[in-house]
């Protein structure tokens, strides 16, 4: 077994002893990622993982001086694109791990909290990718060639940890430019995730939070945006054991108050109002159609009397704060997404055509993401050093409800077909702020100057 290391000596000691601490190979051992001859699975995962820090992409990693003592191209689209390795068990296990070492260093009161959203993971220049579809752009309202990445992650307010994800295609067949490879083998995980990218986003939500459970990654709440939270997903959550949090539209959706079935903005009219409070209106307890209760809180447009924005709570004996300061921790997501996409090369890295590959470089993506706010946790938070601190130091800062209600406001737009979009100046605000908290041999790495941070 060939286990070159040349190039992992020159990663900085912090992120190299990140690799130890977390087990890396332990967890890619588990996943059945392993090789029996020729270079370890290890050091080719560590080589890739390396990649954003030293060169632009694996092209120029093969230009470069250190090319003879590189595994060959074939080495490592073999790896990638192997349909046979489990990397959402990889995953799974990795963030796991994270995850209870940051539960170690935190109170049992601090709340913690799934979080569900989706970005476009953009093909726009491709045409015969695997199940490459046309998918529709939010941001842009437009559709654009590539996929729907749907992310599961787990947050205490300080440290966001990608938990699992799923590639989505298209439902619908029509917006599907090409399909599933006929080669591929039914039995492996690449068939199934194949499978799996097929699925209706909602169906694909639930699949992900049962992942995180089954494994044993636990939250207090789900959070979701406008596009997830429905009725009928709300209720197959919680029936899973978990609150959720989730913003509201105003569609033709009836909720039940006093034996009347409302409209959100009936249940905005005959809200108790916030006596003395600028920025909440008030709140309502209603009921869904399925029977379940809910609180919805309506926040104030500061700018604009007459705008507002609806937070739907199944958790309905948390105070209007509260649910507001809880439902700030999404923004963690997206600041996820951002850095991923500008920083860590998120789908641009490789430009295979395979959906093994762009699912094993997902991965690697989201463990370059976990190790980095790993090194930040233990920068900004001394008891993961130790026990010696454990009730020396206060915890880090959770998000308060001030800061999660200057997010909620940047919302505030005039929106065409009730739709809400984030605000790209306070998002840019929160990203650099993120970036700053960065230790400066990350930044280092990842050539991240002063101007950008």
């Amino acid at each position: 077994m060939i286990t070159k290391k040349e190039y992992f000596a020159q990663l900085p000691k912090e992120i190299k002893d990140g690799f130890s601490e977390l087990q890396i190979g332990k967890h890619l051992r588990k996943a059945g990622i392993i090789k029996a001859c020729g270079y370890s699975c290890l050091s080719i995962f560590q080589l890739l993982f390396l990649l954003v820090f030293q060169y632009r992409n694996w092209y120029h990693a093969l230009q470069s001086k250190k090319a003879a003592d590189l595994p060959g191209k074939d080495t490592i689209y073999r790896f990638l694109n192997s349909s046979t390795y489990n990397w959402r068990t990889f995953l799974l296990s990795l963030s796991s791990e994270v995850i209870r070492r940051v539960k170690q260093t935190i109170s049992k009161r601090r709340v913690t909290v799934f979080i569900v959203d989706d970005s476009i993971y953009s093909r726009n220049r491709s045409k015969s990718v695997e199940l490459l579809a046309k998918v529709f752009d939010h941001s842009t309202r437009q559709f654009v060639n590539g996929f729907q990445l749907l992310t599961l992650g787990w947050s205490d307010g300080f440290t966001f940890v990608p938990i699992d994800f799923a590639l989505l295609s298209s439902a619908n067949q029509k917006n599907r430019l090409n399909e599933i490879h006929s080669s591929i083998d039914k039995r492996t995980t690449g068939y199934k995730r194949r499978l799996e990218a097929l699925e209706a986003k909602p169906n694909m939500v639930l699949k992900l939070v049962e992942h995180a459970l089954d494994k044993g990654i636990f939250a207090d709440y789900v959070l979701m945006d406008t596009w997830f939270t429905h009725a009928p997903l709300v209720e197959k959550i919680h029936s899973k054991g978990l609150f959720v949090i989730g913003m509201v539209k105003q569609l033709k959706q009836r909720y039940l108050f006093n034996g009347e079935r409302l409209t959100l903005e009936q249940l905005y009219r005959k809200a108790k109002r916030d006596i003395g409070k600028k920025e909440t209106l008030g709140s309502i307890h209603a009921t869904l159609h399925t029977g379940l209760p809910v609180k919805i809180v309506f926040v104030r447009n500061r700018n604009n009397q007459s705008e507002w924005l609806a937070i739907l709570s199944t958790d309905t004996t948390l105070s209007n704060e509260e649910i507001v300061r809880i439902y700030g921790m999404r923004w963690d997501i997206e600041t996820f997404f951002k850095f991923s996409k500008s920083f860590l090369h998120l789908a641009k890295e490789f430009q295979g055509r395979s959906y093994d590959m762009m699912i094993s470089h997902t991965t690697i993506v989201f463990t370059r993401y976990i190790l980095i706010a790993w090194q930040l946790r233990k920068e900004e938070d001394p008891k993961t050093m130790g026990n010696l601190f454990l009730f020396l130091c206060d915890e880090v800062k959770e998000m308060d409800f001030k800061t999660a209600l200057l997010q909620l406001i940047s919302l505030f737009q005039t929106l065409a077909e009730a739709k809400v979009y984030l605000s790209m100046d306070i998002f840019q605000c929160q990203l650099s702020n993120w970036i700053t908290s960065l230790p400066r041999y990350i930044k280092d790495c990842l050539h991240i100057s002063v101007c950008e941070s």
